[in-house]
Parts: structure tokens; sequence; C-alpha cells
């Protein structure tokens, strides 16, 4: 399964990527970061399918998202 991860540090809590998110796979976090925010981060349980969508969106590139390949021999997780 895909996955992102979002650097709590550089998250300005814009919401923009939970705009986005065609899985609503983002939630606001319960813990505030440097900026006096409370960061974004993915949800329990959520289903990303590795779609890019809030990476592209995030303007302080905070989102990194990792994709579940296919390979022939074995599954392994790709940075995008």
């Amino acid at each position: 399964m895909s996955r992102i991860v979002i650097d709590p540090e550089l998250c300005k809590a814009c919401e923009l990527c939970i705009s986005v998110c065609p899985k609503e796979c983002i939630e606001q976090s319960d813990t505030l970061n440097r900026y006096g925010v409370y960061p974004m981060r993915m949800s329990d349980g959520a289903e990303c399918t590795g779609c890019t969508l809030c990476a592209t969106m995030c303007p302080d590139t905070a989102i990194e998202v990792y994709r579940t390949v296919a390979d022939k021999t074995r599954n392994q997780e790709v940075a995008t």
C-alpha cells in the first residue's frame, strides 16, 4: 500500500493537501509544531493510492509519497 510522510516541522497547516486528497487520507495532528500550528498527518488506516496530488499541492514541499510498486519477485516501496 502506498503511503505519505509529512514533515511536521515544514508543514504550516494550510490544509491544501486535505482539499485535494481523493481518498481523504490526511488529517490534522494533535501536536503543535515550531510554527505553533497543528500540522497534517496521514490518517490511521488510510488507503493512499500514491497519486501525489498532496505533494504537488504542498507549497512547502513537506510531503513525500511512497508508492508500492509490484515487482515480479517482490513488492518494494519507491519514493516519488
